[in-house]
């Protein structure tokens, strides 16, 4: 790949140890690794590629969506669902999901990579835990790696129906033995360990309601014996959510979660918006991390995590977007700002979380969450994965005095250079690697067959 220079940032915001932010700063990148960051005067003045951001620019980490649902983003705005919580929310969707094919998996996977691309996500995990009909992993791997996307892929699951107490219906779920046999095979084609990897599977049954304790055993064990196998599941999204797990179990979310091997560093839980104070303090012993979804809870009411509390716990926490049908929409730099509101109405605090905070959490929170420490931040061997925001927009004007801030106070909506792994996949705002009118439209085909099979 060679060389790449991007000189005149106005801001580098590097997130390196010190926290700094470089006034007239510049990255020298070689191949797909930072070699130098810092002020343009130290660095190399020439290189094989060079991008000019004209001192126009605020450049930073790429940002990082530690939970997703990218096959939601074929079912977005549903009437029936518009209006639930997340039981309810669940039962008026299973229906449209079990139409779900390979085709419609790997549509909605490039359609969820255009849209977080865009809005400066750089590395993505994805949770996906149905699969009828023809639908594999598979199909959302293929997705992502053409888009060019650094991806933690988890194989997802769900093996208790109706009939044994659970929540979905008994055609959407799976045998458990099917299940580990399948988690075996993703892990031995398709999980890279490596520094810069760009591809990673996790393991991730879905939720206490929907999968069996055993299962929830074996898929720890099962990823334990493969280095850089992560775990993740749904856990204490709302008040339903933390009385199931004491009805069927007797144990709080975090109690139960204990119980089956899901805490420590290898292990991360998407929501956890009702988690007790103990196991908040359980989580920041064993360094078990949590993915924050503040669009997604406010818009299926489940409340406002203790984030603020968590983080002081030193609980690892990062941002996810959630599924496309429950946020809707898949922009982490509205997330990043939600999560900042969001904490400081919780609290009835308005320094619960700075702005910069939510940057942070959007950038090496991420990072920490999903066992990284290759991205993050802009230094000296870490991944060339980078986004520059261009300032003259009108939601920056009278902002230039902290254009950091700016960034989430301000509601930034897209970015306008993204670089995954060292290549330019956004370029003046648009994407490189896919014609987005057409991504629309395949898209838009997809969610109509999915919703004329009902």
């Amino acid at each position: 790949m060679g060389t790449l220079l991007v000189k005149n940032i106005h801001t580098l915001v590097t997130m390196n140890a010190a926290r700094e932010e470089i006034r007239h700063g510049a990255l020298f990148v070689r191949d797909h690794v930072i070699e130098q960051a810092g002020a343009a005067a130290a660095l190399p003045p020439v290189a094989d590629e060079v991008l000019d951001l004209q001192d126009r620019h605020v450049v930073l980490p790429g940002l990082v969506n530690t939970h997703h649902h990218f096959y939601q983003t074929l079912t977005r705005a549903i009437p029936a669902a518009q209006n639930c919580d997340l039981f309810q929310w669940l039962k008026a969707l299973y229906p449209l999901w079990a139409g779900l094919t390979a085709e419609g998996v790997y549509g909605s996977a490039r359609m969820a990579a255009a849209e977080l691309m865009l809005s400066g996500c750089t590395t993505t995990s994805d949770h996906l835990y149905l699969f009828p009909n023809d639908c594999t992993l598979d199909d959302e791997i293929r997705a992502m790696q053409e888009m060019g996307m650094r991806f933690h892929a988890c194989r997802g699951s769900m093996s208790v129906g109706e009939s044994q107490g659970g929540l979905p219906p008994d055609v959407l779920v799976e045998k458990e033995s099917a299940i580990l046999r399948d988690s075996e095979r993703l892990i031995a084609r398709y999980h890279d360990p490596a520094r810069h990897a760009r591809l990673r599977i996790a393991l991730a049954p879905c939720s206490p309601f929907s999968v069996s304790r055993d299962l929830m055993r074996e898929s720890a064990v099962l990823a334990r014996t493969h280095a850089g196998v992560r775990l993740h599941t749904h856990l204490a999204e709302n008040a339903a959510d933390v009385a199931y797990s004491l009805e069927k179990f007797g144990l709080t979310p975090g109690d139960y979660a204990e119980s089956v091997g899901w805490v420590g560093p290898e292990v991360w839980h998407a929501h956890c918006v009702q988690l007790s104070d103990d196991s908040i303090a359980k989580f920041g012993r064993t360094g078990t991390g949590v993915a924050h979804c503040p669009c997604s809870n406010m818009r299926l009411a489940s409340g406002i995590a203790p984030v603020r509390k968590m983080l002081c716990q030193g609980v690892p926490v990062g941002l996810g977007v959630d599924g496309a049908a429950s946020n809707d929409a898949s922009n982490l730099l509205h997330e990043a700002r939600a999560a900042c509101l969001l904490a400081r109405v919780g609290e009835q605090d308005a320094s619960a979380m700075t702005a910069r905070q939510a940057l942070e959490l959007a950038t090496l929170g991420g990072a920490r969450v999903l066992g990284r420490d290759d991205i993050g931040s802009l230094e000296p061997g870490m991944a060339a994965d980078f986004i520059a925001i261009n300032l003259d927009r009108p939601s920056f004007a009278g902002a230039q005095h902290d254009v950091v801030a700016a960034l989430v106070l301000c509601q930034a909506d897209a970015v306008d250079y993204s670089f995954i792994h060292g290549k330019r996949v956004v370029d003046q705002g648009r994407l490189t690697m896919v014609e987005l009118p057409q991504l629309v439209e395949e898209t838009n085909r997809l969610s109509a067959q999915l919703l004329a099979e009902i």
